[in-house]
């Protein structure tokens, strides 16, 4: 007989993780000094966290795992939750003793890096759209894998929440009633998650790849500067032509020719200028489209 607990379809693939387990992977491993936590549903994830940095009752290098997240939303701004169980969905509270604020806005890169890195080893070849969407190009069209948030929770002293949601085995009938015909999973991508098991073997995966990329970003030594030249190499948007939709209204068109030192994209301008953007949405334009 099929059951249901909280939620989550009795299917093997799907059913909830074990914080446990996970630590042990990550421990085994040799990621160190991580509290993994679990629930079943939440409205957000990075809120949970960033409430509980507030009140300085989380440490440093917490994990915050869900199986559902409710307050997630599809095209056009519907609401729209993934099934239960279907994707990773996870926060981590970083909280260094110091950093310099300046160099806050390279870390969603580096969490973009992590992401793909950890894709890559499953066997999805993931790429970066600036700053951060992981995608998958599937015959010239850009599938969107993953979504990551890295949002301040302080800044005195710093916490930063990464939040990632990983699509595992969202199947396409999922995406298409949700109008997200523009998105991908691992499974979709041939990846087999036949039970839970696998499904938090994926998560320590993608978790000691964020720790990696925490650590060099905390040290900012060689090892950020080999995340950051990895980044470049996982970028589908340098040197393509964009424009890059502006916070407030304005758009700036051209070719993404660089980065800048904190993160910045760099975009040459058809008048041989060059502005830097450091926010808004970026739109990869077909050859005619500049």
């Amino acid at each position: 007989m099929s059951t249901q607990t909280h939620g989550i379809p009795a299917r093997p693939d799907r059913g909830p993780v074990d914080a446990g387990r996970i630590s042990d992977l990550l421990s085994a491993a040799g990621v160190r000094d991580v509290t993994v936590r679990h629930v079943v549903s939440t409205g957000s994830t990075n809120s949970d966290l960033a409430a509980e940095a507030a009140r300085g009752s989380a440490a440093d290098r917490t994990v915050l795992l869900a199986e559902v997240q409710e307050t997630g939303h599809g095209r056009m701004g519907r609401p729209w939750s993934a099934p239960a169980g279907s994707q990773l969905i996870c926060s981590v509270l970083l909280a260094p003793e110091s950093v310099d604020p300046e160099r806050l806005g390279e870390l969603p890169l580096f969490i973009g890096v992590a992401c793909a890195e950890a894709v890559r080893e499953l066997g999805v070849p993931a790429v970066l759209k600036w700053p951060n969407d992981l995608q998958v190009i599937r015959s010239g069209r850009p599938l969107k894998l993953a979504g990551i948030l890295v949002e301040a929770a302080g800044f005195t002293p710093p916490a930063i929440v990464p939040g990632i949601g990983l699509n595992l085995s969202v199947t396409r009938e999922e995406f298409d009633r949700a109008g997200l015909a523009a998105a991908t999973s691992l499974t979709l991508e041939g990846v087999g998650i036949p039970d839970v098991a696998e499904r938090e073997r994926v998560t320590a995966v993608l978790l000691r790849h964020l720790f990696a990329v925490d650590g060099a970003w905390r040290e900012n030594g060689d090892a950020a500067a080999q995340v950051r030249a990895r980044y470049r190499e996982l970028s589908s948007t340098l040197g393509t032509p964009v424009r890059a939709e502006l916070p407030g209204g304005g758009e700036v068109t051209g070719t993404a020719v660089d980065l800048g030192p904190h993160g910045e994209l760099v975009i040459g301008t058809t008048d041989g200028g060059r502005r830097t953007v450091t926010a808004g949405d970026v739109v990869h334009l077909r050859p005619g489209e500049e």
